[in-house]
């Protein structure tokens, strides 16, 4: 490992995808509290909305994307938004319905390449785009694309429920390419079939189903450690992160591979007595899951390596998007 453990944490710490998410918290003050409206389940931090229904639940999520990766690379632009609202309902243990989008461009050239890779995206990971509606007034440097998607799932992976002495559990296909150049990524999609990718992804709710683990999250554009940060403090708790044990692809960085936004990988909270049942679950679909730390009940993340450690966040004295579940407080 070339980086020290410091400069890893600096790294994280002031990572462009992560500080973004420090907005969420006044939103979420504001906003939150009109779920006494309807019926939905409390929302801590969770890939999607999570709506009773049946004998299971809803699903709901919106994302958009990135100003510069819709300018720079539309095409890449308008497959990602199929594949990163899909994945949050997958992390959530469910399975996708349907997706509706709102874009705004107005170019002709840059729309067509735009609706392509969103055609492109549902056809990789059989999703229907149902509807939407289209700004085609908008300056062609400032473009907007966002989608939101519905699900379903009968048992729940949350992200607020990580559980002082579970294993952290990453789950990554390392048989990939890097990704945009706009943003730093991991494409492990391109050249799999839909029916490998559906297969990837079906043992989100496979776990979820069989009950092997509560909690879990997608890695977003925070990154894989900064993804993890999240769900900790989602669940008012900490961890100790062993980066020589992070799956990583040959040539990689490490520094790199830590900052990625992954089109596949997934953290989970496991049970110890779990941990080889979910490993295996991923491994029978060319999956590399290994244990990279244990969660802690003191609210800090800390990383080590055999010869240093140091603290990453402390949910003490600071937050990343300062939502934490107060019934694990």
């Amino acid at each position: 490992m070339q980086e020290s453990v410091q400069t890893i944490i600096e790294t994280v710490r002031n990572y462009k995808g992560l500080l973004r998410k420090s907005p969420i918290k006044a939103i979420y003050e504001k906003l939150g509290i009109t779920a006494q409206y309807g019926n939905p389940l409390p929302n801590y931090g969770e890939d999607a909305a999570i709506i009773p229904w049946q004998d299971g639940y809803l699903l709901l999520a919106a994302d958009g994307m990135m100003t510069q990766l819709l300018v720079n690379e539309p095409y890449a632009a308008g497959k990602a938004s199929v594949m990163v609202t899909v994945n949050d309902i997958y992390a959530m243990g469910g399975k996708p319905i349907g997706m509706v989008n709102v874009m705004a461009s107005g170019d002709d050239e840059q729309r067509a390449k735009i609706v392509d890779g969103i055609a492109k995206g549902c056809r990789k990971l059989k999703v229907p785009m149902l509807g939407g509606h289209v700004h085609p007034d908008a300056a062609v440097d400032h473009p907007a694309l966002s989608v939101a998607i519905l699900g379903y799932a009968q048992n729940l992976l949350r992200s607020h429920l990580a559980r002082s002495g579970d294993d952290l559990v990453l789950a990554v296909d390392l048989t990939g390419k890097a990704g945009c150049h706009t943003v730093q990524s991991w494409d492990a999609n391109s050249g799999k079939t839909a029916e490998e990718l559906l297969f990837r992804l079906a043992a989100l709710p496979m776990i979820a189903d069989r009950k092997f683990c509560q909690a879990a999250k997608d890695v977003s554009n925070a990154g894989i450690l900064g993804t993890t940060s999240i769900l900790l403090e989602n669940s008012a708790k900490g961890g100790l992160i062993d980066l020589a044990s992070i799956p990583r692809p040959d040539g990689v960085a490490l520094k790199d591979w830590l900052l990625s936004f992954q089109s596949f990988g997934f953290i989970l909270s496991v049970n110890p007595q779990y941990t080889p049942a979910v490993i295996d679950v991923f491994a029978e679909r060319d999956v590399t899951a290994a244990v990279i730390g244990k969660v802690v009940e003191e609210p800090v993340v800390r990383v080590k390596t055999d010869t240093e450690s140091g603290v990453l966040f402390d949910f003490n004295r600071e937050m990343i998007t300062g939502i934490v579940c107060p019934c694990t407080v």
